[in-house]
């Protein structure tokens, strides 16, 4: 294993957003007093970045091991986040003990033009546990228009052109940028995403937050950026090929991300290659595996450098993985 490009684990950075609660306890996050809503696992954003546990870089922030590697961290195929400054991607656990605000991401175009150098976001989501008769809200039912959206929210009704999807463990739902979305209570998530922290609420239930204040709405960017043609959509099943102990199922791909839910037999072996173009980053959402000398557990995730080269990942209990790279069309 090369001292510079190795895989990389990370101590997450906790987030006390007021729709949280505890249950990232039951996927081995220490967490302080009080109501935590997210884990970010994997991060190098302005609002958070977690730092190296593992080897040569240990205690350096992932922004530093990025500054000092460059595309042998990221890869080519992310040359444009490295010319923006920006590592690609983010990784994240959520605990929605309270259901999220009705909320949309901006493109990265609209985010360039509205938000400095944020990127915008497209993210995906894997359903880790969901209470009986959970679901999300995300897209807009048939016949809602950008007038009578605005025309519910200045009257605090926006049911009537809310979509829902019912959710279960094991699901996952693609969001691509301008997706009108909301994660409703009683589920916990894992979240791959663009490396956003930008958010434009619609609507926020009528809470306030704790100085007793409600959230700040973002009306006039949503609307310019919500796709009003997502109409009712639905979770599509994932495509699922099986060879030698392994089950590769395609969840998400667009121009940012490919995510992949890999799943194992006990003494099955995944062999890879970082060659230079993307970086990978595994997740063990269930049993025990070991990636190039380097023991994960669930839940865990890890960063192989795009210029690791060579790599092999084994176990010897059946597990079930997220494998994230970026891939050029």
């Amino acid at each position: 294993m090369s001292e510079r490009v190795y895989p990389m684990t990370f101590a997450p950075v906790l987030k006390d957003y007021i729709w949280g609660g505890r249950r990232l306890e039951q996927l081995g996050r220490l967490l302080p007093p009080g109501n935590i809503a997210e884990s970010w696992e994997i991060a190098a954003h302005e609002d958070g970045v977690t730092a190296v546990t593992n080897g040569r870089y240990a205690g350096k922030l992932l922004t530093e091991v990025q500054a000092e590697l460059g595309l042998d961290l990221i890869g080519t195929n992310c040359a444009w986040a490295q010319a923006r400054g920006k590592f690609p991607l983010l990784v994240k656990l959520l605990d929605a003990n309270r259901a999220l605000s009705v909320q949309v991401h901006p493109d990265d175009a609209y985010a360039l033009a509205h938000e400095g150098n944020e990127l915008g976001k497209t993210e995906m989501w894997v359903v880790l546990d969901a209470k009986p008769g959970a679901q999300v809200q995300l897209g807009v039912k048939a016949g809602t228009t950008p007038e009578l959206f605005r025309q519910g929210i200045e009257e605090g009704n926006l049911e009537p052109y809310l979509h829902y999807v019912p959710v279960k463990p094991g699901d996952h739902i693609c969001v691509p940028a301008g997706t009108l979305h909301a994660i409703m209570d009683g589920i916990l998530i894992a979240e791959i995403q663009q490396n956003s922290n930008t958010t434009y609420r619609v609507y926020d239930w009528n809470r306030v937050g704790a100085d007793g204040k409600a959230r700040p709405l973002h009306i006039d960017k949503a609307l310019d950026v919500i796709n009003f043609d997502q109409v009712e959509p639905f979770l599509c099943p994932a495509e699922m090929a099986e060879l030698n102990g392994l089950s590769r199922s395609l969840l998400c791909a667009n121009q940012y991300f490919v995510t992949e839910r890999v799943e194992m037999a006990a003494g099955a072996v995944f062999a890879g290659n970082c060659n230079g173009r993307s970086l990978e980053i595994w997740g063990v959402l269930s049993g025990e595996v070991v990636v190039n000398g380097v023991g994960l557990t669930a839940v865990q995730f890890v960063l192989l450098p795009a210029a690791m080269g060579k790599f092999m990942l084994t176990t010897t209990h059946p597990s079930t993985l997220l494998r994230t790279y970026v891939e050029v069309s």
